[in-house]
């Protein structure tokens, strides 16, 4: 108890003070977005870093003065933001609220590779010259970096606050943001206002990658995620729609994160804010700062992506397909070879992803969770003693108990909500894997999984793995296409089609739902159970948040609710890219253009959305 009574608190009140201003103006700008247009900005955090870096361009490259590098900071910020709108945002106004909200993941990913290309992927330094003094305030002390981050804050705020209550545009905004239809009724601008709050969200997010460079002298474009996740926690915290709860939900996760650091240290950092975004969305979705009526949540099942009679393949042209597949091993092409087999895995994962969105309809973030879980499970046990055949089923199973019961609190969810849910289980797992050093090994992953055997048949060579991999993919295709067909896939898609009206003719949803989970993670778990015995190692990053957005791109292009379509979708986004080696470092761009062109032009997908 002394030596915690000893720590300078004061120290840590500040430091959380400064981090919780930059969390404020990022949680800011997603709360007027999510207020006007009913959207989760995935992109939001990708514009925070053009901000960072076109502050370290104008201040190391060219050498302007502080204020004048934030002005020029918040202005590229402004204009990304509402190219934002006008792109891809826009020209989704009549399809269903969950594609503009792909969209955005798709536009994050474009954005955060064309810093990389530009700029490399190493972090920079962004030396800001201030004066090298500090202010003793009891045992801790204030500096001219904490205080100018504090002011733009305020600044930024009281700005802010001077647009929305003192201008036309701003009365527009905020009528929008209360009832946008009796807004268009009275004449309002909603593509002026949207473009505005774009706009406006955009200077924000710009300012706050400035500020968190200077405040660490340095900058990454690696962070972009992580602090859009920051900036949702504290909307999450304040209320999805509320302004002024949107910075004291900042100033909270900023105090919340620094006593933590100082009660249990960094690395237990971003747990601490994903934990508490769990309960909040559990216990208070609609935040601690909510007044009045919140606007309800759009349940968001049935209307995932346009629906659409799926293009049915002939049995001929399935059979030639498999025996087509077959034969791939036997070209000679080791490495051909092993790519295809890494598109299968993919296609298993997809197929769990199917089940979920495009049945159930329920949005999932964080499918690359289950890969994980099953991956570790399997590697731990078989490392332990167990055999490989029986490590693979028992951390599949594993996946379906554990991925289940972390997903279960979000079946109360709806709209946004569960899929803000679903990505911070997805962290949290992401985070245990890294902190649980005593089991997981920590940041040094796990070595020396054993390879792939069945019964003493060694499967670890190229071509065995191969067909190993192929033989579980059809089986599990015509295992879910028989569940698709059967009471149970009705059930499914009823609950997706309308929960309520599901409910009333007295189907227990939230049980469909848990085993609709159940099968998509004994599926996925299997997948990443065997991708950790084909490397024999693992890490908390292996399967990390791109691995989540690769499997979506792969279920949006093959058609949710469309098995064979993930097959497809699977080879041709996880294999074909491969084949290009030369253009890896453009691959992720590959990603994002195609997701939003898919949600854009194709949202039910190649082979159609059931």
């Amino acid at each position: 108890m002394d030596a915690v009574l000893s720590l300078p608190w004061f120290d840590f009140t500040v430091s959380g003070l400064v981090l919780g201003s930059i969390y404020a103006l990022m949680a800011v700008g997603l709360a007027l977005i999510f207020g006007v247009a009913n959207l989760i900005n995935f992109a939001h955090g990708a514009v925070f870093t053009v901000g960072a870096y076109v502050g370290w361009t104008c201040a190391v490259a060219l050498g302007l003065p502080l204020w004048t590098t934030v002005l020029l900071v918040a202005l590229a910020g402004a204009l990304v933001g509402a190219l934002i709108e006008v792109v891809a945002i826009r020209p989704l106004n009549r399809q269903s609220r969950i594609a503009p909200l792909l969209a955005t993941i798709g536009v994050g990913l474009i954005l955060d590779q064309i810093v990389h290309i530009t700029f490399g992927a190493n972090p920079r330094p962004l030396p800001v010259p201030l004066p090298d003094w500090r202010i003793s305030v009891g045992q801790g002390s204030i500096g001219p970096i904490d205080i100018t981050i504090f002011l733009t804050g305020v600044i930024a705020a009281a700005a802010l606050y001077a647009f929305l209550f003192h201008t036309r545009l701003g009365m527009a905004v905020r009528a929008t943001a209360q009832d946008d239809d009796a807004a268009k009724q009275m004449g309002v601008n909603i593509h002026a206002v949207n473009m505005t709050v774009f706009g406006i969200a955009g200077a924000l997010g710009a300012i706050a990658g400035l500020l968190v460079g200077i405040y660490y002298n340095s900058i990454d474009p690696n962070t972009s995620f992580q602090i859009m996740l920051k900036g949702m926690v504290a909307i999450v915290i304040g209320g999805m729609t509320n302004v002024p709860g949107a910075i004291g939900g900042g100033l909270i996760l900023g105090l919340i994160e620094s006593y933590g650091i100082a009660l249990f240290g960094a690395s237990y950092r971003n747990l601490f804010a994903f934990s508490v975004l769990l309960l909040m969305l559990l216990v208070k979705p609609n935040g601690l700062f909510a007044r009045g009526r919140e606007r309800q949540a759009e349940p968001m099942t049935g209307s995932f992506v346009t629906q659409s009679t799926p293009i049915r393949l002939p049995r001929w042209a399935l059979v030639a397909g498999v025996v087509i597949a077959a034969l791939v091993p036997l070209a000679g092409q080791p490495y051909f070879t092993q790519v295809m087999t890494n598109a299968l895995l993919y296609a298993l994962a997809a197929i769990s992803l199917t089940l979920i969105a495009g049945t159930v309809g329920l949005i999932s973030i964080g499918q690359a969770a289950l890969l994980a879980i099953g991956a570790y499970a399997s590697g731990l046990l078989t490392i332990a003693g167990l055999p490989v055949a029986l490590g693979l089923v028992v951390g599949a199973t594993l996946t379906a108990l554990i991925g289940t019961a972390l997903a279960y609190p979000a079946f109360r969810l709806r709209g946004h909500y569960v899929a803000i849910g679903t990505l911070a289980i997805g962290e949290i797992v992401a985070l245990v894997i890294l902190n649980w050093t005593s089991v997981t090994n920590g940041s040094l992953g796990v070595f020396g999984i054993p390879p792939l055997e069945i019964l003493g048949l060694p499967l670890y060579g190229t071509n065995a793995m191969y067909w190993f991999v192929l033989v579980l993919v059809i089986a599990f295709c015509l295992m879910q296409t028989r569940l698709l067909s059967s009471h149970l896939g009705r059930t499914w898609r009823a609950i997706r089609e309308d929960t309520i009206a599901a409910e009333t003719y007295g189907v227990a949803s939230n049980y469909y739902k848990g085993l609709a989970f159940g099968f998509a993670g004994f599926t996925a778990g299997l997948a990443g159970a065997i991708t950790a015995h084909q490397f024999s190692y693992i890490n908390f990053d292996t399967f990390n948040l791109l691995t989540s957005v690769l499997i979506l791109t792969i279920v949006i292009l093959g058609g949710l609710g469309n098995v064979t379509g993930a097959v497809i979708a699977a080879v041709l986004v996880a294999g074909l890219p491969e084949m290009f080696r030369v253009l890896a470092e453009y691959r992720m761009l590959f990603y994002g253009l195609a997701l939003v062109l898919l949600i854009r032009f194709r949202p039910q997908g190649l082979m159609g959305s059931g």
